[in-house]
């Protein structure tokens, strides 16, 4: 029990800072899109979140999520968001699979109200209607990403 506690006191997660990236904002379609008497665009949302070692015990963690509004008869774009919400963490102590899961569930679930705001007030202020962002399971998207490594690596062992 003493060693579980002297090792568990050697783990650390701390955030460092939390910050925009990269963000942008397209709306090829201005101002005529204003002029629609229907809004019921075909809307396809793309997430995904990288890491990269920094310095030391510091990573950057980098969520990014892309959404595209199109119109549904003409697949015209109306508007285009991207957005690169990034954190610096100070992350120590912890095995390969912790850290796995730390960069790529736990840190990204802390990025993620950030990036909702802002995708919200950017799409709002471009003079469309309110957009909710609904909530991510980080969690599920992690346990898939591994479950699709190990498969494709049983199917590389197979051939």
């Amino acid at each position: 029990m003493a060693e579980e506690q002297a090792s568990g006191a050697e783990k650390r997660l701390s955030i460092v800072k939390i910050y925009l990236k990269d963000f942008s904002f397209e709306s090829p379609q201005a101002p005529a899109v204003f002029r629609a008497e229907e809004w019921q665009p075909h809307m396809n949302l793309n997430l995904r979140s990288g890491h990269a070692h920094v310095d030391g015990d510091f990573h950057e963690v980098v969520l990014t999520i892309t959404i595209e509004a199109k119109e549904k008869e003409s697949d015209k774009t109306l508007f285009l968001v991207e957005l690169h919400q990034a954190g610096l963490f100070e992350i120590n102590g912890y095995e390969k699979e912790e850290f796995a899961a730390l960069t790529g569930s736990f840190c990204p679930n802390i990025l993620f109200p950030y990036a909702r705001e802002s995708v919200a007030s950017v799409i709002q202020k471009g003079g469309f209607p309110e957009f909710v962002l609904q909530p991510i399971n980080f969690d599920a998207l992690y346990l898939q990403q591994i479950k699709a490594q190990n498969e494709q690596a049983a199917q590389a062992e197979k051939h």
